[in-house]
């Protein structure tokens, strides 16, 4: 038996012991790709498992993610900190092997794969990411493939198909993604739902496709090496295998996502001449095949080039992602007392700015550039060049582009952004999930952010977005209410390395604020703050958001005409403000005084800051078409309503 055929069927082992150990888990897929797996990681994946953030390597996707013992056991036999025992606890608490790959959870592991397609989106982003790198520094520095294995249920995803829509419109022929053409997925065979040409469906998109026997070594390699060469297209490589290759229950749906049992793995491992009676057995060959491909050799060669270049130091400021040097070198712009300025217009300005001096910082809207202020002249990306620009055109693909995003942020060097209306958050909520549990630093411009749109009407105007955005664990959304706060909304997004934010604005105009007179605009960075207070002890609490805050100092002004005291309180950031100290807190809002919140949106939310005794003014229907002014009237956004509202809290 050779080294090849000694390693493949060490994997299927390791994957139909972790699966039983644990009676959970997906062993058909691990047993049906590891001679493709196998190939690509002896042969061609360029990785160091001393160095597993090495900026030069090959990154790996596994978009099939319920298949991670394959991926696990790639990763002990290579070298990496993964070690036999961490195998044994596959989906146990605070184990290294959760069920699906965890980027920053495990060596080795480039992204969290666990919904299907996010995989394939997130390797986009991350060849677009190199592309951009490569002709902007040199292939002397930049030089590397993004692989990926990926199953029937990712291409059925429509990410998916966004995503490889963009990538063969682009031209990323460093995309290279290895199918997984078993034709099962859980119900059944794909026969039930899945039976379009899908190497022609990819043909369409623009990409290089290959067929081949799954199982066969030689043709897997030629076909790598042949999408290696076609430098233009990215290349799927349709790879039949059999699903539970070797088992009793090979080629069914059986060995999709449960165990095989005892006995079909007893049999299965005669089968395939290794020790029936063994458990977590790993032989010498297969660990030497997989460390014998190309590591620290080729990270050692990137080193010197590196050391070497003249670029050497802009390359390392781009890695390192230095948010205090790009703050440093923004002239912000500035905006008068007064002046009515729409927030998106004023991030576009601010954007126009920051991209002036971070050119790593990249980004673009889903089809509605000028409408989300990104479209700040700078030069496009476009299949024939991509460097010196960074404006990216990511069509209507909302989903696709959270989840390329994702990709870029996770490659490294670059801080990417996206854009489009806040209500179509809805489309690209799974991949704005992922963002926030892998911790990564995107930026998300949302516009369009409530009823004042206006004559859209309720399928534009977005109710419960900002709750569900809240909702998120690690998201953090700034709401601004005028152009200054912009401005400090975008340098504590930028700022942040641990997760994203998402700045949301608006269509209307908004007064700038008085900062002369009133508190400074650097208070957004404590997520809340007095933007104007009472003389003595208020009797309300009014806390609005955005648009909204500009109604709050009105009626505090008709408010007082009635001898009524009150502070305002701008929260731009619910979570960020929540995060502070508790003096802090008590201070901003003292215990036992009244609170009224004011926003455009749901009320559902807001008892966390006002309390179960406090009010809310907001929406808890869906909006209509109108003018905003109309809308405003009937919705009680008014000076009136407010004033009510605080008089009946009071009596």
């Amino acid at each position: 038996m050779d080294a090849h055929r000694l390693t493949v069927n060490c994997i299927k082992g390791l994957a139909m012991d972790a699966v039983e150990a644990a009676q959970s888990g997906h062993p058909g897929m691990p047993m049906g790709a590891a001679d493709m797996a196998t190939v690509l990681w002896s042969q061609f994946l360029k990785h160091d498992p001393q160095d597993p953030s090495w900026p030069d390597r090959d990154r790996f996707v596994l978009s099939a993610g319920h298949g991670s013992a394959l991926l696990y056991s790639l990763l002990h036999l290579a070298g990496y900190d993964l070690s036999l025992d961490d195998l044994r606890a596959f989906r146990q608490w605070e184990s290294k092997t959760p069920g699906h790959p965890e980027y920053g959870h495990t060596a080795g592991v480039e992204t969290t794969t666990g919904p299907l397609g996010q995989g394939f989106a997130t390797g986009v982003g991350m060849a677009l990411a190199e592309r951009f790198l490569r002709e902007t520094f040199g292939a002397d520095l930049v030089d590397h493939y993004t692989y990926g294995i990926v199953s029937d249920g990712d291409l059925m995803e429509g990410v998916a198909s966004e995503a490889a829509s963009l990538a063969g419109h682009l031209g990323l022929g460093r995309l290279v993604y290895l199918y997984d053409d078993n034709q099962i997925s859980i119900d059944g065979s794909t026969d039930l739902s899945f039976t379009e040409d899908r190497g022609a469906r990819f043909k369409a998109y623009g990409w290089h496709v290959e067929c081949v026997d799954g199982h066969d070594a030689v043709a897997i390699a030629a076909a790598i090496a042949a999408a290696r060469a076609e430098t233009g297209k990215p290349t799927l490589i349709c790879c039949r295998t059999i699903i539970g290759n070797g088992s009793e229950k090979q080629g069914t749906s059986k060995t999709h996502g449960a165990p095989l049992g005892a006995a079909d793995v007893a049999a299965t491992k005669a089968r395939l001449g290794l020790d029936p009676a063994a458990t977590f057995a790993v032989s010498d060959i297969a660990r030497q095949t997989l460390r014998s491909g190309v590591g620290a050799a080729s990270r050692k060669d990137w080193e010197a080039r590196l050391a070497a270049h003249p670029r050497r130091d802009e390359l390392l400021k781009w890695l390192a992602g230095d948010a205090e040097a790009v703050l440093a070198a923004t002239q912000f712009p500035t905006f008068a007392t007064g002046s009515g300025v729409a927030t998106r217009k004023a991030s576009a300005a601010i954007l126009k700015a920051i991209v002036a001096a971070a050119p790593n910082v990249i980004g673009g809207s889903a089809d509605l550039a000028e409408s989300n202020g990104t479209e700040i002249g700078r030069k496009a990306i476009s299949r024939d060049a991509f460097a010196g620009g960074g404006d990216i055109h990511f069509g209507v693909r909302e989903h696709a582009m959270g989840a390329i995003c994702n990709g870029i942020a996770l490659h490294g060097g670059l801080i990417p952004y996206c854009a489009t209306f806040l209500v179509f958050h809805d489309f690209m909520r799974p991949s704005v999930r992922l963002s926030c549990l892998m911790g990564l630093r995107v930026v998300y411009i949302y516009t369009h952010d409530s009823i004042f749109l206006g004559e859209d009407g309720p399928t534009h105007q977005p109710i419960e977005t900002l709750l569900a955005m809240r909702a998120l664990p690690n998201m953090r959304v700034f709401r601004p209410a005028d152009a200054t706060e912009t401005v400090e909304s975008w340098k504590a997004a930028l700022r942040r390395v641990d997760g994203p934010t998402a700045i949301v604005l608006t269509r209307q105009n908004l007064p700038t604020i008085d900062r002369e007179a009133l508190a400074p605009a650097d208070s957004v960075q404590k997520g809340g703050y007095i933007l104007v207070d009472s003389a003595g002890v208020p009797d309300v609490v009014l806390v609005a958001t955005g648009s909204e805050v500009p109604l709050a100092m009105d009626a505090r002004m008709a408010l007082a005409a009635q001898s009524i005291k009150a502070r305002v309180v701008s929260m731009p950031s619910v979570e960020l403000f929540k995060a502070q100290e508790p003096a802090y807190l008590r201070q901003v809002l003292p215990p036992g005084i009244p609170r009224v919140s004011i926003e455009a949106g749901t009320t559902l939310g807001w008892e966390g800051i006002v309390g179960l005794e406090g009010a809310s003014i907001g929406i808890d229907r869906f909006g209509a078409s109108a003018p905003a002014k109309i809308l405003a009237e009937k919705f009680g956004f008014t000076v009136d309503n407010v004033v009510a509202t605080v008089k009946r809290l009071l009596a």
